[in-house]
This record gives C-alpha cells, structure tokens and sequence, in this order.
C-alpha cells in the first residue's frame, strides 16, 4: 500500500485549540507561582497541596505524551506481552508512598537526592544528582520528540521547527510556574488527557464494530474474536520467563528512583494527604493506562484488517491515525490537544527536577551559605537550562520516542532506588557502599546500553536491550549487592567507621520513620541484608546467562 502522509488537511482548529491550552496553563502558571519567594515554594508548594488535586497531578506527571504515542506503538511490536510490562509502571507512585515517600515526607526534603546527600554525605549526594539529571534528560527527551511530532502532525510542518516552536513554548511555562504552577496545571491537564483519550477512542471502537465502546478501558473485550481472525498470534506470550522478570527490576524498581514522581510526595499538605492522593492516582492512572492498551489493541486490528501498513516513521503517530481515519478532523485537533497536555505534564516534572537537583542537591551542596534570592535565581535558571538542554538532545532522537524514557527507568533503578530503599530501611548502609553502588552499577548499565557500546549487550535482542530491560536485570540486583556488601565491610573497619556520624545516621533513620527513641536493633537486621544480597547475586548471575528469548 503507498505510504500516506498522516497529518491534518486543515489545521486551523487544532491551532486554535492548542493556542487556547497553552493561554490556560500559562495563565495559571502565573497565577499559581506569583506568591513564591523561596525555593521552598517553587520546589514543595510549601507542601500544601490536598490529595484530589496532588493524585491527579502525580498521573499526570506520570503519563507522559508516550501515553498517546509512543506506547502505542510498542503495542504494536509487542502485542499482549506489553500488559505486564504495563502493570510495572502503574506500581510506582504507591510503591514510593509505601517504601519511602512518607518516610522521606517528614523531612520536608525536596527531592530524594536531598535524603541521599543527609544519609550518605555530599559525595554521594552529587553523584546521585548526576546520574539524576541524566535520568530527568532522558525522560524530558522524549516527551519532546512527543510535542515535536504532534506540532510536526497539527501543521504540516519539519520535525524540527515543530520541537524549536513547542519546546521553547513549554519551557517558558514550566520555568515561571514552578511546583505550584506545574501541580495545578496538571491537575487540569490529568482531566484534558482522560477526555481526550477515551472519549474518541470509544469513537473508533464503535466505527470498528464493538459493542463495548462506551467504556474501553475493559470493554474492547468483545472484539477479541475478531482480532484473533486478524491476527492469530496477538495473545502469544511470545518471550520466555526471563524477559517478564526482567520488567521487575527494570521498571518497578527503576520508578522507585525517578525523582520527578517522588516529588509529589512531598507536596502534600500532610501525610495522610499522601497516602489518599495515591487513591486519586491509582484510579485517574488505570483508567488511562488501560484505555492506551485498548488504542494499542485497536490500531493492530486496524492494520490486520484493513491491510494499512504503518511503518516506523509513523508507528508513533498510531493514536492520531486512528483518529484521522475514524473521527472527524476537529477531534484529531482536541486528541493532539491531550497529548500536548500529557507531554507538558511530564516536562513540567523533570524540569522541576532537574531545576531542584542542580540548584538545591549540587550548588548548594557545595555553596551552603548562598542567599534565598540567588538559590530562588538560580532554580529558575536551572529548569530553564533543563529544558534547553533536553529540546537540544532531541534535535537528532532514538528511533522511536519511547525508547528514551524507558532506558531511563533503568538507568534510575541503577543508581537511585536502591541507595533510597536500603538507606531508607538499613541502618547499616552507608557512604563508602551507596558511592560504590551507584557508580558502579550506573556505569555498567551505560556500558551495557546498546546506544554507548552497541556491540556490548546482555540479552542480544534489540528491542529488549534497547529498552534497558536486559541492562536493569543485571545492574538493578548489582546495585543492591554492592551497597550491601561494601557496606558491611567498610563498617567493620575501625578507621573507615565515625562513631558520631553513624550515631547521627541511626537518629535520622528513627526520625523519619517517627519514632522519638533510638533502638540499635531497629532497622539493622543483618538476616535480611543477607537475603537481599543472596536474591541479587542469583538474579545477576541469571541475567549474565543466555536469554534465548
């Protein structure tokens, strides 16, 4: 079939749309934001945010423009295996109420580098906050290429004048909004994406024939029998047990370290505000979540049964195809409109990372006595050169965009999770363990990456590699092992160990879990430090082993 350009014949309507959406944010950025003189307002909104809108605003950050795009097309290569890879993302934010946001939540901290740096020193603290600033890019990365193919779609115009107009568009609503502005806007955004999403996608489900359109989050069901005329082999498993356990450390445990959703957290006016916002997320989240599978669902039936050929350029674009082929143009204009909305969320989340990890966690680290207007100058000049920096990166993309986030799940997992959770949870970790640690296994999942080293991989599969699925089931484990093993070491070595440091440690731990006394044997069981390294040896040792997938 010859290849068609899928794009907008008339674009007035979805520039109209897309213009009004930008005004909103912009002008609630503004509003939201106009009050902050301290750096505690632009990063934690004085953690006063209520649960409803913080759920909201927590799936939103967590969406992503990849919820719209480039998810949809992994569906298209990966077909049912995708729902379990699926079900890992939708575990992280309660995961990180339950492991170690309330905990870390008492301290008012403004990212998770901020209880690195209180619990492992500064060394540590700025090395975390690099490979986090990486991480943040990597994830801002593809939510720009996103806004650069959708702006590409809505006028007809280059890939790069699209990412120039609507990165720098973006950037400036993210940096004069702050946390503030970015929760608020969010919360708004999380309902544009919800509407936006599921509303025409029940368009298409009817226009294909099923009876489940009104509600397909679950209801695409009955369309089951036709995708398995269409395509027999849709609901193969078609990988072996290794590839679905690899999802766990690759993205479970990898979100566990994504700073942008940690920093929800502490925007809470409390922590029973935290714990309720996960009810919020959890249901505004599945809802999507499942509704993305569906479109994926439904674009390889419209490939099988039509015969339309989508090729990689377009694979992204299969939301906004189905869209274009189904539904009039001006719902195409309000789909680009949600998806614009879910990129803007996400942006705003790294940005506000990345802003808080250079300015609080490395400048001020080394420059503690600078005054509250040059910190506050200097978070707005941070997220400012965040978002240049990731428009720069994305001048010459990976070939698809997902891709870019999900290598940062792993590369998150690598050097952040596991510092968190052990120091979180084992009194015995400490700063010789967590800089061995997070150096060690950050640098072999770069080394292992397939866009460093491209002959140096562990599984040999190209999407699997490229995913940093196979990199996280080897450096994730390896993490935990190094932690714990050089820690326990170094802890043993009278003139690597200082008594009122290790002292000061066990207090912070006792604090932030809320107890007013201190017990040694509280949180330093050395059985399940054992358990912990004997589970990461195996899982290493299985993951250097052939996949065979």
């Amino acid at each position: 079939m010859e290849e068609q350009l899928w794009q907008l014949s008339n674009p007035i309507v979805g520039i109209a749309i897309v213009v009004a959406t930008f005004i909103l944010f912009y002008v609630v950025s503004w509003i939201s934001n106009r009050a902050s003189t301290s750096v505690e307002d632009l990063y934690a909104t004085k953690g006063g945010v209520g649960p409803v809108t913080n759920g909201l605003a927590m799936a939103s950050t967590y969406m992503s423009i990849a919820t719209f795009l480039g998810v949809t097309a992994l569906i298209l290569q990966l077909q049912v295996p995708f729902v379990i890879l699926w079900i890992q993302f939708i575990l992280a934010i309660p995961l990180i109420t339950i492991i170690y946001g309330t905990s870390l939540r008492r301290m008012g901290a403004f990212s998770p580098t901020h209880f690195v740096r209180d619990r492992y020193g500064k060394t540590a603290s700025i090395i975390a906050a690099l490979w986090m600033i990486l991480v943040c890019l990597m994830y801002a990365l593809g939510q720009m290429i996103g806004i650069a193919v959708t702006f590409e779609t809505l006028l007809g115009i280059p890939y790069l004048t699209g990412l120039l107009i609507g990165g720098f568009i973006i950037v400036g609503y993210v940096t004069i909004g702050g946390m503030s502005g970015a929760t608020n806007n969010a919360a708004i955004q999380m309902v544009i994406i919800a509407l936006m999403f599921i509303i025409p996608l029940g368009a298409i489900m009817k226009a294909m024939g099923s009876t489940g359109w009104y509600f397909p989050p679950l209801f695409y069901a009955d369309m089951v029998p036709a995708m398995l005329e269409a395509m027999p082999s849709f609901f193969d498993y078609q990988y072996n047990t290794k590839w679905y356990f690899a999802l766990i450390p690759a993205f479970t445990l990898g979100a566990l370290g994504l700073p942008h959703l940690a920093m929800r957290v502490y925007t809470a006016s409390s922590l029973k505000s935290a714990r309720s916002a996960m009810i919020w997320f959890a249901l505004a989240l599945g809802i999507v979540f499942a509704s993305t599978y569906t479109m994926g669902f439904a674009g390889v039936y419209f490939e099988q049964s039509t015969g339309t050929i989508i090729g990689e350029a377009d694979a992204d674009k299969i939301t906004i195809i189905l869209n274009l082929v189904y539904n009039p143009e001006w719902v195409t204009a309000l789909v680009i409109a949600g998806a614009i909305s879910a990129g803007l969320s996400t942006i705003s989340g790294n940005l506000l990372a990345i802003g808080a990890l250079i300015s609080q966690d490395i400048v001020t680290t080394l420059k503690p006595n600078l005054t509250n207007k040059a910190k506050l100058r200097l978070g707005y000049v941070s997220i400012f050169a965040g978002g240049v920096a990731s428009v720069l990166l994305a001048i010459d993309p990976p070939a698809f965009l997902i891709v870019s986030i999900l290598w940062a799940f792993g590369l998150a997992g690598s050097t952040n999770a596991p510092l968190i959770i052990m120091g979180v949870w084992w009194k015995e970790a400490n700063r010789y363990g967590a800089i061995a640690a997070s150096l060690g296994a950050g640098i072999i999942y770069v080394v292992v990456s397939p866009f460093v080293f491209p002959n140096i991989v562990v599984s040999g599969h190209a999407l699997t590699d490229s995913m940093g699925i196979s990199g996280g089931m080897l450096a994730v484990p390896l993490s935990f092992l190094i932690l714990i093993v050089v820690s326990y070491i170094t802890n043993r070595i009278p003139a690597l160990r200082n008594e009122a440091e290790t002292k000061e440690v066990h207090g912070l731990i006792e604090r932030i879990h809320g107890w007013s006394d201190i017990n040694p044997k509280r949180y330093n069981s050395t059985v399940g430090a054992f358990i912990i390294t004997f589970i990461s040896a195996v899982v290493v040792i299985w993951a250097i082993m052939p996949w065979n997938l």
